[in-house]
């Protein structure tokens, strides 16, 4: 194709990029744009953040702040985050944008001229309490395909289904808990029925998409498709460009993937927008200017490839409804493929971002700082293209010690190395080559056009595999030549295995560049080589002879065990927290009299000494001032406190209870200790320093 188009799906600003969303959708798109830029590609990489979805006002609402708030934030969250993880967007752009509004405004407006749209008056859930119409993700309840209780009004995260509000068994409203009612709105429909033959001709005419994409479309048209509305009864997002649309905004899932479109323009330099004239009711351009890039050639052309890399619970989104949008508009190029992966699990169980059981990628480069081609490869070897994936932390520090460091790193290394150490840094001369060199050449020469045919398949595992497999190729090669030993009876046979592994090095700098682009960058300093491209590799020619490289210097570094430990227990505080958020409370006892309660005699007292009980885990023997007396208590708190962190500890003591012997010790009243869901115990005491003997009431 003459250019590619390459878009990733754009996220949602309102909370910050995990793992979930890197192995699915942003490291595969990052390593297909760089992929076509070594091959001198005419390629744009286009993103951004989608600022007008439902998530954002919930999101505002949860934390007192105003939707713009949210997206200003977590918009440079996010774009700062990509940046020095090294997705190499030729834009970052945002759907707040003017030029945005514009665009999206312009096409909703094509298509109601066009009389593509049909207006209904339909009943939409309600809050009265809230008193506004609750929009897809405003809704909860139980999912009627799978049961999961916490689904959405448009989709069941726990399935994957595509859902209406009213099809939620028991829906609540998330403004006000209640449940809400049915009431007339009007909005406008797009007839997905009308286009379900032509997308059925145009699923069907790429069969070879993944299975899980091709599989899920026809799933929808099979089922039959049904009008969709393309407006919302909300408040924040791309005002419907209609004088009777006062308080509706356009379906984020219309304007969201017009956000690739906007962000060309914006890339392109291709209008300069003022703010909204509400006169008129609608945004208007004050000055063209130089469209440097052409950005109609990039949607509109069919020299043009584009390829849309999304999660698979976007597949409907871009597979269905974006293309029939482009179709009733007329001049758009239609997406050649659509590489959705699966879900990423983390510890075995499913990413969540409200209980905050992720690998956030803003905090990963704080505490991993340097390693972003560490994460970069194991999300890539482990990427869940076919089937859901699973993210360890021992796998990834395993991956790192014994694949990186191991093989790749100690390669590159050792040729370094015994380059300065035999000619002080200096290419050797290729000699005499034998039957050995010959199959190690011709082995090497073969692994581009295979690297490149896993790529442009969009099989990126496969692809890294063979990259690592040309490292493993130079390890082998040097394993079975032994320069070192051959130095001193043979040094034109050690010129020829180094210049050739040297060699074998330098392919592996162009090769990896789309994987671990910062890895590439420490081999091209290392090396002292570059204005090479993809075309080059497979030479063994890229190194002339007598050029100097550069010293040794690691490419990555071991990683410890403290500091895997420190992730997973981050993971188990969150999972603690959790049990805690959703513990319920032991049911209360059966009612007391007064009369009863008033027989208890609670006082402050004050612990003046602490020991353990021989032969027992849990037991203290604990002398107590009581205001009344000194006097011992037996109590089963060893597990959670120390005996000298507690002397001179208030607590809160049952004085009057009958005394009782316990491992030999006359126990002479009960200390009163709080227990939560993990069965932790604290003390119950006095928030200030009280007087011992006061009575508790």
């Amino acid at each position: 194709m003459k250019r590619y188009t390459v878009t990733a799906a754009l996220p949602y600003t309102n909370g910050p990029v995990h793992i979930g969303h890197l192995a699915g959708v942003y490291i595969p798109a990052d390593i297909y744009a760089r992929y076509l830029r070594s091959n001198k590609r005419d390629v744009k990489f286009i993103c951004g953040s989608d600022e007008n979805g439902v998530p954002i006002t919930l999101k505002a609402k949860r934390e007192g702040i105003t939707p713009q708030e949210v997206v200003d934030k977590y918009h440079k969250i996010i774009g700062d985050s990509f940046k020095e993880f090294g997705v190499s967007f030729d834009i970052y752009h945002r759907t707040s944008s003017q030029t945005h509004h514009q665009t999206a405004s312009e096409f909703f407006k094509t298509l109601y001229d066009k009389g593509v749209f049909t207006e209904e008056v339909t009943e939409q859930y309600y809050d009265p309490t809230a008193k506004q119409f609750l929009a897809d993700r405003y809704i909860t309840g139980t999912c009627p395909k799978c049961g999961n209780e916490n689904a959405y009004g448009d989709q069941c995260e726990n399935c994957g289904s595509t859902l209406n509000a009213t099809d939620l068994i028991n829906p609540k409203s998330t403004l006000s808990g209640d449940k809400p009612i049915l009431k007339e709105t009007k909005n406008w429909f797009l007839p997905l029925d009308q286009y379900e033959e032509r997308l059925r001709a145009y699923i069907e005419s790429h069969k070879e998409w993944r299975p899980n994409v091709y599989g899920q479309c026809q799933s929808w048209l099979n089922a039959g498709l049904q009008p969709r509305a393309m407006t919302r009864d909300l408040d924040w997002g791309v005002r419907v460009p209609l004088r009777d649309a006062e308080g509706k905004v356009l379906y984020v899932w219309f304007d969201a993937p017009i956000g690739y479109i906007s962000a060309t323009k914006e890339l392109c330099n291709y209008a300069k927008l003022d703010v909204w004239n509400p006169k008129a009711e609608e945004y208007y351009i004050s000055a063209y200017e130089n469209d440097k890039c052409g950005w109609e050639e990039y949607w509109k052309s069919d020299e043009t490839k584009l390829v849309h890399f999304i999660g698979k619970d976007n597949i409907v989104f871009h597979c269905i409804i974006f293309p029939a949008m482009l179709m009733a508009h007329g001049e758009y190029t239609l997406a050649d493929n659509v590489p959705a992966n699966e879900f990423l699990n983390l510890e075995g169980q499913k990413i969540s971002t409200s209980k905050n059981w992720a690998v956030w990628l803003n905090e990963y480069l704080r505490e991993f700082e340097g390693k972003q081609d560490v994460l970069r490869y194991v999300l890539t070897a482990t990427a869940p293209e076919t089937k859901d994936n699973d993210f360890t932390w021992k796998d990834f520090q395993a991956r790192n010690n014994n694949e990186l460091v191991a093989i790749l790193g100690n390669f590159v290394n050792r040729v370094v190395v015994l380059t300065h150490k035999y000619f002080n840094g200096s290419v050797p001369t290729c000699m005499d080559i034998t039957a050995v060199d010959q199959a190690v050449i011709d082995e090497l020469a073969g692994y581009p056009a295979k690297i490149s045919a896993s790529i442009e398949n969009y099989r990126f595992r496969e692809a890294l595999s063979e990259v690592m497999n040309v490292a493993r190729l130079g390890n082998k090669y040097l394993a079975e030549t032994e320069p070192w030993k051959l130095i001193k009876t043979d040094e034109d046979r050690v010129r020829t295995i180094l210049h050739i592994a040297i060699q074998i090095a330098a392919n592996i700098q162009i090769l990896i560049e789309p994987f671990l682009p910062f890895t590439a960058e420490k081999l091209l300093k290392m090396l002292q080589n570059g204005g090479h491209d993809w075309d080059d590799a497979g030479s063994i020619n890229l190194l002339k002879r007598g050029h100097e490289i550069g010293e040794a210097t690691l490419l990555f570094e071991k990683i410890e065990d403290a500091e895997i430990d420190f992730q997973i227990e981050k993971l188990n505080q969150s999972k603690a927290s959790n049990a805690a958020d959703a513990a319920i409370a032991t049911p209360a006892k059966d009612n007391i009299n007064f009369d009863d309660f008033s027989a208890m005699d609670i006082r402050v007292a004050t612990i003046v000494a602490a020991e353990k009980v021989e032969k027992t885990k849990k037991l203290l023997k604990l002398t107590v001032n009581t205001g009344i007396d000194e006097r011992t208590v037996v109590s089963g708190i060893a597990e959670y406190y120390k005996p000298e962190e507690i002397v001179g500890k208030q607590v809160s003591m049952i004085v009057n209870l009958a005394p009782r012997e316990i491992k030999g010790i006359l126990s002479q009243g009960m200390i009163l200790m709080a227990e939560n869901s993990e069965g932790k115990l604290t003390f119950v005491a006095p928030a200030e320093k009280f007087q011992e003997g006061s009575i508790i009431r």
